[in-house]
């Protein structure tokens, strides 16, 4: 299993993206965790799953749905924070 915590920047709000990246997650299957929008205009994504599923998750997230435009994604540690919210196994899911 590998678990990842990314904080994707650019023009990532109110263009869907969470529920795009929740389809997307779906699609590949396999792949537990949320979605998020943040204060500053980014979306944080924290999910685990097979390697295979979450590089191909991460993979995806660089191109974004149709009008999102990425400009870096950044791997943040503390995963295990108390304040994040856990990860409901079995479901990927939008905060």
């Amino acid at each position: 299993m590998k678990k990842v915590y990314l904080k994707i920047e650019g023009r990532v709000q109110r263009i869907g993206f969470r529920r795009w990246a929740v389809m997307q997650a779906l699609e590949i299957g396999g792949l537990s965790g949320w979605v998020r929008n943040v204060e500053d205009g980014s979306v944080e994504i924290l999910m685990c799953g097979e390697e295979t599923a979450v590089d191909e998750m991460i993979k995806r997230c660089y191109g974004g749905p149709l009008f999102a435009r990425v400009d870096k994604i950044s791997f943040l540690a503390g995963s295990e924070s108390p304040v994040l919210p856990s990860i409901q196994q079995g479901r990927f899911i939008r905060l």
